[in-house]
Formats: C-alpha cells, structure tokens, sequence
C-alpha cells in the first residue's frame, strides 16, 4: 500500500508535460473564442477585405 502511495504522489509531483498541458488548454479557449465571436469575426474581416479592395482600386 505505500508504495502504491509513493508512486502516486510522483505522479502528481511530476510535471514534464505541464507544458504540453497549458498549450493544449490555450487552444482551447482560443477556440471556444472563436466558436462564439464567429459571425462578428466574419463580419470584421469582410469590412476590412472590402476597406483594401477600395483602396487598392483607387491606387489603380
């Protein structure tokens, strides 16, 4: 039983892939983000798609 305790302890003292761990929880909520900002995210980028299009066609 102890050393069943040792070995569980180690466990939640080890932290070699804590890194990985944060990246994988980031783009997670990146994601969730962009999951719900979706139609706003088009919307903006539509807008300024349109803004370069303008301006390059007055350049011309």
């Amino acid at each position: 039983m102890s050393r069943l305790w040792k070995e569980w302890n180690e466990f939640l003292r080890d932290d070699s892939g804590l890194g990985v761990i944060e990246v994988v929880l980031i783009l997670v909520v990146i994601i969730g983000l962009v999951i719900i900002f979706k139609q706003q995210i088009n919307t903006l980028l539509q807008n300024i798609f349109k803004e370069i299009n303008r301006q390059a066609k007055e350049v011309y």
